[in-house]
């Protein structure tokens, strides 16, 4: 009798054991709630992504991780699921030889703002309006388009306006930043400079500038700027996708938090007193996906 009782009492610790197990949360399970974004390193998918961070983990309780990502490897980590969603896709023209390429692995959702534009842009002081008049001025720009990413829809553009408009030019890549730079110390100098160029972007709030005529509309009319997630997204957080859907910025308030940036306050910080600034707007985003039965 006496076994029987240590053999049951064994079975009942087993047992109890086994059902606090099942209870801890797997290394799965304590994942759930975290979603991975990636970014590349331009100033307005920044602001916007930082926005979007807050709004996730602040109501709705999400856990946030940011990739910085070159433009070319982030879609391919987007189709292959290594990032959750990718919100800089400029679209209908920058960005659509990534999205034929990849368009069978990936979904849009969106636009998170309208109206931007890209092109080739230089000082106001500059006295020339169109693309067609570069060459007849290329001493003055030492023959240099200065760009940014190499694999940037911007760029690969510019690199089709060069022969569309037998520019006598070289581009130059470097990133966004290093751009910003060279525009800004050309501004200072009074030197003609002509670089590759995008709107909204702090740049032309800080300084006077000009997008120079496309006669050819090599680069495209505006474009909407979208959120593209990977498919399994939507089946594990059907209510991050809807907060994508939701999703809305003017070119306005992504430029003010960019010039918040510029100016030195850290992006987490810019975003957190836009979302502070325009609460109710961003709860907005937030409305859960009603479920149908």
């Amino acid at each position: 009798m006496e076994r029987i009782r240590t053999i049951f009492a064994s079975l009942m610790i087993i047992t109890l054991l086994m059902t606090g197990m099942a209870l801890l949360p797997t290394e799965t399970q304590a994942q759930d709630n975290t979603i991975e974004l990636g970014y590349v390193n331009w100033a307005g998918t920044v602001a916007e992504t930082q926005v979007a961070v807050v709004v996730l983990e602040e109501m709705m309780d999400y856990n946030v991780e940011t990739t910085m990502v070159g433009v070319g490897p982030i879609y391919a980590a987007l189709a292959e699921g290594d990032i959750d969603a990718f919100m800089g896709v400029w679209l209908p023209q920058t960005h659509e030889s990534y999205i034929e390429r990849y368009k069978d692995d990936i979904i849009k959702t969106g636009p998170n703002y309208t109206g931007a534009r890209i092109g080739l842009v230089v000082p106001e002081y500059v006295d020339i309006d169109s693309i067609e008049e570069l060459n007849e001025h290329r001493d003055k720009f030492d023959g240099q388009i200065t760009g940014i990413e190499p694999g940037a829809g911007v760029m690969e553009a510019t690199r089709t306006g060069i022969e569309e408009y037998n520019l006598d030019f070289d581009l130059l890549t470097s990133s966004g930043p290093a751009m910003t730079g060279s525009l800004e110390s050309a501004i200072q100098n009074e030197e003609w400079i002509v670089v590759t160029g995008w709107r909204p972007h702090y740049k032309f709030a800080k300084f006077d500038l000009k997008f120079l005529e496309d006669p050819n509309n090599v680069y495209g009319s505006k474009e909407n700027v979208y959120t593209f997630h990977n498919p399994q997204l939507a089946q594990e957080h059907p209510e991050v996708v809807s907060f994508f859907h939701d999703f809305r910025m003017t070119t306005d308030e992504v430029g003010q938090v960019m010039a918040w940036i510029e100016d030195g306050m850290e992006a987490e910080e810019a975003a957190q007193k836009w979302v502070e600034e325009n609460e109710e707007k961003a709860r907005g985003w937030t409305n859960p996906v009603v479920v149908s039965e």
